[in-house]
Parts: structure tokens; sequence; C-alpha cells
């Protein structure tokens, strides 16, 4: 029996030394594969300096590296050179030089994101979805992003050729004038009583803009607003804590979004502060193809939280933090570290924000139905004796509001909103109705 014991206990003991002793040989063994790929990395930059056809530096060999394995992890890593770095952060400020297009890069194809308000892309009309395949006479392919975007940009009046692929039309050229873009990320207007706000990226002090453009305009409206409507159309995004401060402009509590990473610990959860600036009015969010990223986190928290209506269509589905590295001198890094959901646990990454309400771009058609002939028509009709007009002021729609449909149909839910939640007697007849159905 003892010496049964004595072969289980040395059995045991190896068992668990072996395992032990292979993890440790794993280790010494990728430890020594790196540091044999790193020799290699070595041997081939000499023998490119030594041997390309044109004389090559350091710097662009050792830089070019580095993107080459930033951009193969996806397609929103990358390497900044000191320029591409300053560049970045007069973006975010609200001011750069170039063509107001947001890129990325697909199949080794640039491709626009969304054309930035007022720019000579959105003038030229660019649209969300085009491939830019060739700039200046010369193909995209085998050009980085950084690469890509760098031949875009250039000194403010000259100008580039794009050449750009559309689905389901011939390529075309486009001429742009290079402009200091200036974007004025903030539009207000009063719709009759609907407060349009249009947001165009995610700057600096957004929530600051937006808040005031909304208090503007209910003084305009002597404080009778029906709804708010936030239009985030080609939005190309910005910064991530500006998606978290306009979506908590609209929130009393809860959670906004959350970002996750590889390791659990270091998950995020941004929480909405007390207080709405509306008050509970009818919120909807207007969304299409060209919507990415940080305008993804705003329709997403309030969809989730039923708090906006979201109209349109699908959202870009860039549901990827990344996070700038500086690097002192020689730039910066950008890499991807987490993802990020919504509060009930979606990952907008490759999916994107579905609408509640689908409405597509269409022509709106006005039909004459006839001699439009009512009662006041008639010349011994009764007369009206109240003097109010108290639907003049809703019904107004400008004639450029009419040629966009999405616009439309928005400012039209939000009015029906607004009655809805007027009436409460309706209300709860509506409710019981669903739930006799249901």
């Amino acid at each position: 029996m003892k010496k049964r014991l004595s072969i289980f206990a040395v059995l045991f003991s190896l068992a668990v030394i072996v395992p032990e002793a292979y993890a440790e040989q794993k280790v010494k063994d990728d430890e020594k594969e790196t540091y044999e790929m790193l020799n290699l990395f070595g041997e081939v930059m000499e023998r490119a300096k030594a041997s390309y056809v044109e004389d090559v530096s350091d710097k662009k060999l050792i830089e070019s590296a580095i993107n080459g394995m930033l951009v193969s992890l996806d397609p929103h890593s990358s390497f900044l050179d000191a320029k591409d770095f300053k560049y970045m952060n007069e973006q975010t400020k609200g001011k750069f030089g170039g063509l107001g297009i947001e890129v990325t890069m697909e199949n080794g194809i640039v491709k626009i994101v969304s054309p930035i308000d007022d720019t000579p892309a959105f003038k030229a009309g660019l649209k969300p979805g085009d491939y830019v395949t060739n700039i200046d006479g010369e193909t995209v392919v085998g050009m980085s992003l950084n690469d890509a975007v760098g031949k875009m940009r250039g000194k403010v009046g000259t100008k580039v050729k794009l050449t750009i692929r559309r689905i389901n039309e011939k390529p075309f050229d486009v001429t742009l004038k290079r402009e200091e873009i200036k974007i004025q990320t903030v539009k207000n207007e009063l719709k009759g009583d609907v407060a349009y706000i249009r947001i165009s990226s995610f700057s600096e002090d957004l929530d600051k803009q937006v808040e005031k453009a909304f208090n503007k305009m209910k003084k305009e409206a002597n404080g009778k607003l029906a709804g708010v409507i936030l239009d985030v159309r080609n939005n190309p995004g910005g910064l991530l804590d500006q998606a978290v401060s306009v979506s908590d402009l609209f929130l009393d509590k809860g959670e906004i979004v959350s970002t996750r990473s590889r390791h659990e610990e270091d998950t995020i959860k941004y929480n909405a502060k007390r207080g709405d600036i509306s008050n509970g009015l009818p919120v909807v969010v207007i969304i299409n193809d060209g919507s990415a990223s940080a305008s993804e986190i705003v329709a997403g928290a309030l969809q989730d939280h039923k708090r906006a209506v979201i109209l349109g269509e699908k959202s870009f589905g860039k549901g990827s933090v990344q996070t700038v590295v500086p690097l002192g001198k020689y730039g910066a890094m950008r890499l991807t570290t987490a993802r990020y959901y919504t509060p009930s646990g979606r990952s907008i990454q490759a999916k994107g924000i579905e609408p509640d309400v689908e409405v597509k771009p269409a022509k709106l058609e006005i039909i004459e139905t006839g001699f439009e002939r009512s009662e006041a028509d008639f010349s011994n009709a009764l007369k009206n004796n109240e003097n109010k007009d108290e639907g003049a002021k809703k019904a107004a729609i400008k004639p450029d509001d009419a040629k966009d449909y999405q616009l439309v149909r928005a400012i039209d839910l939000v009015r029906a909103l607004s009655i809805y939640n007027q009436e409460p007697t309706l209300k709860k007849e509506i409710e019981k109705q669903v739930a006799k159905k249901d």
C-alpha cells in the first residue's frame, strides 16, 4: 500500500512539474523567436537601405515599419509623425486645412466616411460611401491612409483632383480647392415650435454650444417648444467625452456608454448626472450611414433609455475607441484600445445603430387635388368669432426644409409626440388599446 502511495505521489508531482516546465520552455522559445524576428527586421532594413533603387533614410524606413505594424491591426490604428499629430490636434479644436472629409481605408482604397458641412468636399457633392481611387492621377492602392490624407492636404488655395468611384455609377473626377477648414460644429434654427440642432462634429466644448443653442431657441419660442431635433447625419464623430456630455444634456440618470478593453478590470462606465435641459420634451435624432463613432454613442444612449426616437438610416458602425499616445518629438501613435457599448450592452462595431423609424432620403412633391374649397368659401357661411390663429406658427415649413424629406418627417414626428404627451386621456386610451392587442 505504501509503495502504491509513493508511486502516486511521484506521478502527481510529475503531473505538476511537467506543465510548469513546459510553460517555462514555451516562454523561452517565444522570447528566442522574438529576438530572431527583431534581428530579421534589422537585416531587412539594412538590405533595403543598401539595395533599394533610390536612396532612402533610416527615419523613413523606421516610421513606415512602425506604421505598417499598427495599420495591420485595424483601420483606425496608425503612427502619426509630428506633422500628422499637429494636424489631428487642430482638427479636434475645430480648425484645420484641407478638403473637409473624414476617411478610412477599406480593401486598400480610401473610403469616405462623411464630408463635413460647408467644406470643399461637401460643396462638391461627395457622399458617405464614396471611394477615392486616385489623387492627382496617382492610384491610392499601395498607399497608407496617412500617405493618402497627406496628399489630399496642402497649401490653402491650391487644387487637388480626386477620382471618385460611387456604387452603380461610372468613376468620375472632381477638382477641389483646398481651404482652411473652420468647422461650425453647431447650427441651430427654430423650425416653428421645434428646436433644430445640427451637430457636424464632436469637438471641444460642444456640450456648451448645444446647451447655449437650445436655451436661445427656447427663449425665441417663449418657452413653448414642441420638442428637439438633433441632426448628426454625416457626423464622423470626434471626442468621446463630448459624446457623453451631449447625451447627458438630455438624460436625468443611467449609463450613457461603457468602454471595454481586453482586460475586464479596465472597463469604464460613463453615467448621466441629474438635469435634462429640455425638461422631458420629445427628442428625435436623425442619423444616416455617415453618422459614426461619437454620433452613434449619442444615438445609442438616447435610444436605449427610450429618451429619443432615432429616425433615418442605419449608422456607419464604428464602435471602437482609439487612444493617442504621444511619442515626444517623433509624433504619436493612435491605437485601438477598447470597444464601446450602449447602456443595454450592444456593441455597435460593424453593426451600427438601427433607426426606430427608417426614412430614406426622398423628394417631396406637393400634389394639387382640385378646387380646395372649404366651408369658409360660402358667401353666407357663419363667421368664426375667435381671432386666434394657433396653427400658423406650427405649420410653417420653409421651402429649403421641404427639400429635406428626412427633416420634414422628423419635424412631424416631434409634433406628433408633443401632442401625444400633452393629451393624458388620449395617451391612456392608446396604451389601453396596445395592452389589449398584446
